[in-house]
């Protein structure tokens, strides 16, 4: 594969900026993380950051792929949240459903085929030689009946809410997963919603945010991305501008 990426702290963030999120690559695969920004004053139980979930997260997942793990990518992730929950079971309550959480998008290229798993909202787009464009998203985040913080704490991890990767391992086994073809995929885009914004939140298509990618590249996305949220309101849930942003641009 040839990757191109850049994953920015949001530039609003007081210095030190710390970046919640996360790319990595090998020679056959890429995933992104995007840590989810912990509300001011909330109690997560957890003597830890949202940055070091995600980083001790991000080399669990590493190591069995770029040592040619070819156990399926749910499993490598199920074994990454237990290993990571394990290192700091005996100092934090993982019982608690505001602990520090992240978003996983991932692909894993083989010699016929591509696999890819979505939890949260990282989508994945891929296009396929001939210009079809195909979306793996998990959407379940924007089908919740409210958003406030109780809200969000009640359905984090629960059958009929939505799943991150956090302290339950089986969370894994509720990505969005699949496999395609590897002749029908030309290239491959792995985003955070803080790049996926150009098309989410501000009406382009995922043909257009490609052509971005291809003609400009990952800096370029999140230029434009940042610029919009300089000009838009403050996300009434959030609570924030600007959001951490990832571009992957994986070419098979």
């Amino acid at each position: 594969m040839e990757i191109r990426s850049i994953s920015q702290p949001a530039p609003d963030r007081r210095p030190p900026a710390v970046n919640e999120d996360l790319v990595l690559s090998g020679p056959d695969f890429v995933f992104v993380l995007d840590g989810a920004t912990a509300g001011k004053g909330l109690d997560s139980g957890c003597r830890h950051t949202v940055a070091w979930l995600v980083q001790r997260l991000g080399r669990e997942l590493a190591l069995p792929l770029l040592t040619g793990s070819t156990a399926p990518l749910a499993d490598l992730l199920a074994d990454a949240i237990a290993a990571v929950g394990t290192e700091h079971a005996d100092t934090c309550d993982l019982t608690n459903p505001d602990s520090p959480s992240s978003t996983v998008a991932m692909i894993r290229v083989g010699s016929d085929s591509v696999e890819h798993l979505v939890l949260a909202d990282s989508p994945i787009v891929m296009r396929s030689p001939a210009g079809a464009v195909s979306v793996h998203s998990d959407d379940r985040i924007d089908l919740l009946p409210e958003y406030t913080f109780e809200a969000v704490r009640r359905l984090r991890n629960q059958p009929g809410g939505f799943w991150v990767a956090s302290t339950e391992p089986k969370a894994a086994y509720e990505a969005v997963r699949g496999t395609t073809d590897r002749a029908e995929v030309e290239l491959v885009a792995l985003l955070s919603d803080g790049a996926a914004r150009y098309v989410e939140h501000y009406g382009h298509s995922w043909d257009e945010l490609l052509d971005v990618l291809t003609a400009d590249g990952p800096r370029e996305l999140v230029d434009r991305v940042w610029a919009y949220d300089e000009a838009a309101h403050p996300d009434s849930f959030l609570g924030k501008r600007y959001d951490d942003a990832t571009a992957v641009l994986a070419y098979l």
